[in-house]
């Protein structure tokens, strides 16, 4: 089949994750639009707000010179982003929520400044907004994600795949994150992947290193599920099992006008919250 960015599926982590949660999920946050504003939606909530603030420092720390890295407090560029998320754009319903979860934020952050680890040492950055590639030009699907920082090892010109975890749960042994991101990184730059890690920021000094599985291993685990993906787009199925689960559930909300809109997000998504009284 030729290529074809625009008729190709597009699948990532979070749309995978979306879609192995819940098919009717998937159609919500991946595919459905507002008929009057034709945008995306999207459910903003305190844990979603903390790791984009806390991601969005740290990501940017890449494009700065190693030795001028942490001239500027983190806390202070972490003030400054906070404002993007502050009361209701954050999914904030009182102050008394707000003034904990940000502090969650800034304990994470003066972890990371005590304990900078990989993060004084030269980073690799993927020259691309969106990282992307043709997963398979057969099938006409594109895998796309953004890493969150890959060290480089100069012992043997190789990097190290971290990814930030501002979540208190562990990553699953069955997700397909670390998948995604080896084929994205073997891709996408020259280097090879010697190693990968995931960093617990609300209870770890450093990242902690797990088992990276074969190109081949990868490659087959993603395409599998993406072609699954692909096959229920075409058929345009999307059924949740459960009629209606923990995951599709808060987006019907949306379509049934029972949540607030609060604004619009990163691309362009419309943002609703979710008043606590009717949070599942």
């Amino acid at each position: 089949m030729a290529q074809d960015k625009y008729t190709a599926v597009w699948v990532s982590n979070s749309s995978i994750s979306d879609f192995l949660n819940c098919p009717r999920l998937y159609y919500l946050r991946n595919i459905y639009k507002d008929p009057l504003t034709r945008h995306k939606i999207n459910i903003i909530n305190p844990s979603l707000a903390l790791g984009q603030a806390v991601h969005e420092v740290l990501e940017a720390l890449s494009l700065i010179p190693v030795e001028e890295r942490f001239a500027t407090s983190l806390l202070d560029t972490y003030e400054t982003v906070w404002e993007k998320v502050s009361g209701k754009l954050g999914g904030f319903t009182s102050e008394h929520e707000e003034k904990a979860v940000k502090e969650r934020g800034a304990q994470m952050l003066k972890r990371v400044i005590n304990h900078p680890g990989p993060l004084k040492n030269k980073a690799v950055k993927i020259q691309k907004d969106l990282p992307n590639f043709y997963l398979s030009e057969e099938e006409n699907i594109i895998l796309c994600g953004k890493i969150d920082w890959l060290e480089y090892i100069p012992e043997d010109d190789s990097v190290h795949i971290i990814d930030f975890k501002t979540g208190k749960n562990d990553e699953s042994a069955f997700s397909l994150q670390l998948p995604i991101y080896l084929l994205l990184v073997n891709e996408l730059q020259k280097r090879k992947v010697s190693k990968a890690s995931y960093w617990y920021l609300d209870r770890d000094d450093e990242p902690v290193e797990v088992k990276l599985p074969t190109p081949e291993d990868a490659y087959a685990r993603v395409l599998e599920t993406a072609k699954k993906v692909k096959e229920a787009r075409l058929k345009g199925e999307y059924l949740c099992k459960k009629g209606g689960c923990f995951a599709c559930k808060p987006f019907e909300k949306i379509i049934n006008h029972e949540t607030e809109f609060v604004g619009v997000g990163g691309y362009n998504q419309d943002l609703y919250i979710i008043n606590p009284e009717s949070r599942i």
